[in-house]
C-alpha cells in the first residue's frame, strides 16, 4: 500500500479483554499515528463511546458478559455511520452471523490487511 492510501492520526476505540491482544493492536495502531482508547469490556467501551468522538470502532469479536457482536449493535444504535471492525480467531463463528459490524479480520493479521482495512472503512 502506498503511503498516500494510508490513512493516519484517527481516533480509535480498541476494545479487546486480551491485554497482550490490545496491546498488539495498539502498536500497529501507533505506527500510523492514531490515537487509541482502549477498553477491556463492553461496559468500559460503550463509556469511552459516549464521551468522545471516534473516527473508528475495533472491537474482538470473544469476550466475557457482552459479546463483540452485541457491543456493536449498541454502538450502531447510536452512530449508525461509525464505522466498525471486527477482530476475531473464531471466524467460523461468524459465516452465519447476523454481525452489524462493517468489516472482520480474522486473527492473527498483520500490518499491511489491518491498513487496508482501516483504509476501506475510513475513506
Amino acid at each position: 500500500m502506498s503511503d498516500q492510501a494510508r490513512v493516519l492520526g484517527k481516533r480509535i476505540l480498541l476494545v479487546d479483554d486480551d491485554k497482550g491482544a490490545r496491546d498488539s493492536i495498539k502498536l500497529l495502531l501507533n505506527i500510523d499515528r492514531h490515537s487509541v482508547v482502549e477498553a477491556k469490556n463492553g461496559q468500559e467501551a460503550l463509556e469511552l463511546f459516549h464521551q468522545g468522538i471516534l473516527d473508528l470502532v475495533i472491537i474482538d469479536y470473544f469476550m466475557p458478559h457482552m459479546d463483540g457482536s452485541e457491543l456493536a449493535a449498541q454502538i450502531k444504535l447510536a452512530a449508525p455511520a461509525l464505522p466498525i471492525l471486527m477482530v476475531t480467531a473464531y471466524m467460523e463463528k461468524l459465516v452465519d452471523s447476523n454481525n452489524p459490524v462493517d468489516a472482520i479480520l480474522g486473527k492473527p493479521f498483520g500490518i499491511e490487511e489491518l491498513r487496508q482495512t482501516i483504509a476501506r472503512l475510513l475513506t
